[in-house]
């Protein structure tokens, strides 16, 4: 894989990964009169939960849902100049335009005026943006498994990267697809978050893992690991090295969980045998997703890893997938219960969906 590194006008960062041999070279100029991005983004800490929220403003602005042929994801063509200033592209990577954390946002006071119980601080950290094929009709379901397999090697560069930029506590790759999702951009695509905090999910898994640990002195999640493979009722398909399964206490009508069988921290420690057996069994699983409802699915696609800093040792890498889509025409809403106690109620099964998705 080649990996050519460039600016977009505004001075931007764009990176280009090529796997096809003869991909020529990625020296094109972006010819738009952009202004200098000027991110505010902000985050502030709930003191009713002790979670930070972030605030970016400045998105209301963002492209959504452009048609076709003024789409910014895909490679520019004579007069149409888009984000990416090549006529093609393998994988090309690129800093949003308008990310949720930035790393030139300006210091703020350490509260919110008036509310000393409410820290707030500069909302640093970075945002990218993945583009998986210059195909703009295309899905990542649909991609050879030699791009997949390229784009694992994507996620892992950009984790190292933007781990290792100042401020930054937990890097998260991750895909959303379809408008019921929220997306405004059709073209195949996925994000990367430097965030400038470690996620309220990842504190929870890591506080049960280490729960877990102290009490039986193993880890959490190679336990649930070996009891879903011992048991098979919920599991969906397994490679070599990982094992794809609908979780026991699944909150989604559609949930699976990939994880690997050896205890690794993040993407970047993944060996390349794992990486190939991975690249295979996500496209088997993609295909079975959309499977299930003769349509293609909805989802989110979400890669747990360990914080830059803190619970390496506790954690263990895994990508859940999931979908709001209940039935081939009904969506799952959070409501009262969901949305107001953070109490989930399923319509189904966890193995009644796995079984359905092994068919």
């Amino acid at each position: 894989m080649r990996r050519t590194t460039g600016r977009l006008a505004d001075g931007r960062e764009i990176i280009y990964f090529d796997d096809t041999p003869d991909a020529p070279a990625r020296d094109a100029v972006d010819t738009r009169d952009l202004p200098r991005a000027q991110p505010l983004s902000e985050v502030r800490r709930d003191p009713l939960t002790d979670e930070w929220v972030a605030m970016a403003a400045h998105r209301q602005t963002r492209t959504y849902k452009p048609p076709a042929d003024l789409c910014p994801l895909c490679p520019s063509t004579p007069g149409k100049p888009t984000e990416i200033p090549e006529p093609s592209y393998d994988v090309a990577v690129f800093e949003n335009r308008f990310p949720s954390f930035a790393e030139s946002v300006p210091d703020l006071p350490a509260a919110v005026d008036g509310m000393p119980m409410v820290a707030r601080a500069a909302g640093r950290g970075r945002c990218e943006v993945v583009c998986f094929t210059s195909d703009h009709n295309s899905s990542f379901g649909r991609l050879p498994v030699s791009r997949v397999r390229t784009v694992v090697d994507v996620w892992a560069d950009r984790t190292s990267a933007l781990g290792a930029l100042p401020g930054v506590e937990q890097v998260f790759p991750f895909e959303n697809r379809g408008e019921e999702i929220g997306v405004t951009l059709h073209h195949p695509h996925g994000q990367v978050y430097g965030y400038p905090f470690v996620t309220p999910r990842t504190e929870r898994v890591l506080s049960a893992s280490r729960r877990y640990r102290e009490a039986h002195g193993r880890p959490l999640v190679g336990d649930v690991l070996a009891a879903e493979r011992a048991a098979g009722t919920r599991v969906v398909a397994e490679g070599e090295h990982w094992t794809a399964f609908v979780p026991a206490a699944a909150r989604w009508p559609v949930e699976v969980h990939l994880v690997p069988h050896r205890q690794v921290p993040d993407l970047p420690a993944l060996t390349d045998a794992e990486r190939d057996d991975f690249a295979a069994l996500y496209l088997t699983v993609l295909h079975r997703l959309d499977a299930l409802y003769d349509r293609p699915l909805p989802y989110i696609a979400a890669w747990h890893q360990a914080p830059v800093r803190t619970g390496r040792d506790l954690a263990w890498l895994r990508l859940e997938v999931f979908s709001v889509l209940r039935t081939a025409d009904k969506l799952k809403y959070l409501a009262g219960s969901e949305s107001g106690m953070g109490v989930w109620i399923n319509d189904a099964t966890p193995e009644q969906i796995a079984e359905r998705l092994r068919a």
